[in-house]
């Protein structure tokens, strides 16, 4: 049985714009699907939700800090009763200095895209340009069928 879907075209096309906008059927798979045919031409993935990222420059590619929920343990002392900030390496960085030698990238795909503001989205359209081995696919919204177009025209 042929596949019904190769994904050539979604490929070539990440690979030339370095940046997608992603509409999807809303019940869901077919993001599966070229996931999967993105990981099979040699790209590693990384998915993940555009709620409460805040900085994207921050939590991307610079070290950021983080609060964990308290959970009723606060600190005590001068400073503000809120818990302690840990530091973390970027997530983007961290990626891509661990990447395989034989793998052709990093593919970031964000989900519920849709909630990213103007300025966000152009900044993750300029992201392939700063970082050549990190392509972008962010999942602008639901459509009747798997729809996609560089991410600088979504703008």
């Amino acid at each position: 049985m042929p596949l019904l879907i190769t994904g050539k075209k979604f490929i070539q096309q990440l690979e030339q714009s370095g940046a997608l906008a992603v509409k999807v059927p809303l019940e869901g798979g077919f993001e599966g699907r070229y996931q999967r045919r993105l990981r099979a031409v040699g790209y590693e993935t990384f998915s993940i939700t555009a709620r409460g990222l805040g900085d994207l420059s921050a939590y991307l590619l610079g070290v950021h800090g983080i609060r964990p929920p308290h959970l009723g343990k606060k600190t005590t002392g001068q400073s503000a009763a809120v818990g302690f900030t840990y530091y973390i390496p970027p997530v983007l960085g961290y990626r891509v200095e661990t990447l395989s030698p034989q793998s052709k990238g990093l593919l970031v795909w964000i989900l519920e895209g849709h909630i990213l503001s103007r300025q966000e989205v152009q900044y993750l359209a300029g992201l392939p340009k700063t970082e050549p081995q990190v392509k972008v696919v962010v999942e602008m919204g639901g459509d009747r069928v798997f729809s996609w177009m560089p991410l600088q025209q979504a703008v």
